[in-house]
């Protein structure tokens, strides 16, 4: 009988034959760039809020990277099956705790988001993300796999309480969000373009009920329409400090962003990135997100599975377009919407579930026919 420790090792040593190394170079890189650009702007955010030591934040950040490696070696590991499973257990969970914040979320800035599990903040609607893609994956192969199936109508009813659930905290910028990735999912999933374009047509009927009946909606999109309202001030600094950093970025000499931006080591890194940095850094940045895009949608194409192929993009497209529009909104292209920028903004939430959309990218990714073919019982 083998020794556990043989076990591990070989375990570990067929992950590292299978998993897809693109994808999981990407994501290393992009939390290296995280944790140098935390050592840029964690010191003035500690001072801004009189934390005595200046890297509160790089540290917390770090201390954080551990189960999120943990997260993405450990998920990744698992059969397309038991990637589905965990899917659907992290919906499941999200939902109940979403309904349920009302009651025990405090109020932040008119919103109620976080969840206090003992001085760590969890958003549990960052886990919904990775959750429905999985589930409405599910739902929408298995319709193709037997056209009798409701799953194009299940997979809409979650989607409309997932958004509903955002919209009440309210969190406009997470429905937004997931609205675009329902809509990559239903496009290649193979479904007609009417209804692409009956749920983008309902998205912005709703944009539009919200800018009349919803003051904190309105409010961000006038601020974004006004360039020199008080609520673009954030905006504002971003933009003048990308400005600022020119080619090579300022180095150490004079910054502005992270000592006028409250938000420069969360939401506005990527301004932190161009005016320390300068332009070419945040080249690297948009082009490390954008080979992760590729690399996953190149991975669909090829993925032996209906389920596998919608799933992939989905989680792909997750966090692509939650990039963009972090750096979207830096550069005043989007109108603000309090996102953070995948693997490289502080945040335990984000970082721990976007690890977790990264694990079963790979696990849904890997390269194991004969598990597939045993286990898989997916069209």
């Amino acid at each position: 009988m083998a020794e556990p420790h043989r076990l591990d090792a070989s375990a570990l040593a067929h992950w590292w034959r299978t998993v897809d190394r693109v994808l999981l170079a990407t994501c290393g890189a992009l939390l290296a760039i995280g944790v140098v650009l935390l050592l840029a702007a964690g010191p003035s955010a500690a001072n801004r809020l009189g934390i005595e030591n200046a890297f509160h934040f790089p540290m917390r950040q770090t201390a954080f990277l551990f189960p999120a490696i943990a997260i993405v070696v450990g998920v990744s590991m698992v059969s397309p099956l038991d990637a589905r499973r965990i899917g659907v257990v992290a919906f499941i969970g999200a939902l109940m705790t979403m309904a349920m914040l009302p009651l025990i979320a405090n109020d932040v800035n008119g919103a109620r988001r976080w969840v206090d599990l003992g001085g760590f903040a969890f958003q549990p609607s960052e886990l919904l993300k990775p959750g429905f893609v999985i589930v409405a994956a599910w739902m929408l192969s298995e319709k193709r796999r037997n056209p009798a199936f409701p799953g194009i109508a299940i997979a809409m009813a979650l989607y409309l309480v997932a958004t509903a659930l955002l919209v009440i905290q309210p969190d406009y910028g997470q429905a937004a969000l997931l609205t675009a990735v329902w809509m990559v999912m239903f496009f290649i999933s193979g479904w007609s373009i009417l209804w692409i374009l009956g749920i983008a047509s309902a998205a912005g009927a709703a944009l539009a009920f919200g800018f009349f009946f919803s003051d904190h909606l309105a409010a961000r999109v006038r601020a974004f329409l006004d360039p020199t309202a008080d609520g673009n001030y954030q905006v504002r600094q971003s933009v003048e400090a990308i400005a600022s950093g020119g080619l090579g970025g300022a180095g150490d000499g004079p910054v502005i962003v992270k000592t006028r931006l409250p938000d420069a080591h969360t939401d506005f890194i990527f301004a932190v990135a161009g005016e320390q940095y300068g332009f070419f850094f945040c080249v690297l940045v948009i082009v490390l997100f954008a080979a992760f895009v590729m690399r996953a949608l190149d991975k669909a194409a090829k993925a032996e599975s209906a389920f596998a192929q919608v799933a992939i993009a989905g989680l792909g497209a997750l966090i692509g377009l939650q990039a963009f529009i972090n750096i979207g909104v830096s550069l005043r292209a989007l109108p603000a919407k309090g996102m953070t920028l995948p693997f490289v903004s502080y945040g335990g939430s984000s970082l721990l579930t976007a690890s977790l959309a990264v694990g079963l990218l790979l696990a849904l990714t890997r390269r194991t026919r004969t598990i597939r073919r045993r286990r898989e019982v997916m069209a």
